[in-house]
C-alpha cells in the first residue's frame, strides 16, 4: 500500500505543475495574455517541481521520497507566490515589483528594437488580465497548487522505511 501512495504522490507532483504550466503557456501563446514578472515567479517553482518529480521516477526509493517532498515544496511555493500575486491584483497589498513588458522577436537594428519596445504590450502585475468567477490566473494557481502540494505530502508514508 505504501508504494501505491508514493506512486500517486510522484504522479501528482509531476502532473499538477505540468498541467499548470501548460495552461499558463496556452494563455500566453494562444490567448495572447502575456505574463508579468510575478507570473514568471510562479512558473519557476513549477519547473523545479517537474524536474524533482521526474528524477523521483529514476532514483532509489529513499532519494525518490526526498525528491517528491522537494517537488511538493516547490508546488507549494508557487501557490504561495500566487496568493501574494492575487493579493496585489485585488489591491489587498502593494506589490514589490515594477510592471514588465513582453517583446516578440529579437535582433535587428536599434531602431527596430526601439519600435518593438514601443509596440510591446505593458503587462501590469496589479491588474489581472483574465478572471473567471472573480478569480485571476494567480488565484487559480494558488487554489490548485497549495492543496496539490498538501495532498502529495499527505500521500507519503510517515516515519522511516
Amino acid at each position: 500500500m505504501g508504494t501505491d501512495r508514493i506512486a500517486r504522490a510522484r504522479w501528482i507532483a509531476l502532473i499538477v505543475p505540468a498541467a499548470l504550466l501548460a495552461g499558463a503557456y496556452g494563455f500566453q501563446y494562444i490567448g495572447h495574455l502575456y505574463p508579468c514578472e510575478m507570473c514568471w515567479w510562479q512558473r519557476y517553482p513549477h519547473f523545479a517541481a517537474i524536474l524533482f518529480a521526474l528524477l523521483a521516477f529514476v532514483v532509489p526509493a529513499k532519494a525518490g521520497r526526498l525528491l517528491i517532498v522537494c517537488a511538493a515544496l516547490a508546488i507549494f511555493i508557487s501557490g504561495a507566490i500566487g496568493v501574494f500575486h492575487a493579493g496585489v491584483e485585488y489591491h489587498w497589498w502593494q506589490g514589490i515589483t515594477e510592471c514588465t513588458s513582453t517583446m516578440a522577436g529579437h535582433g535587428g537594428s536599434v531602431d527596430d528594437m526601439l519600435a518593438r519596445i514601443m509596440k510591446a504590450p505593458v503587462v501590469r502585475c496589479d491588474v489581472p488580465q483574465w478572471t473567471a468567477f472573480g478569480i485571476s490566473l494567480a488565484g487559480f494557481n494558488a487554489l490548485v497548487s497549495i492543496p496539490a502540494a498538501l495532498i502529495v505530502l499527505a500521500l507519503l508514508p510517515k516515519g522511516r522505511r
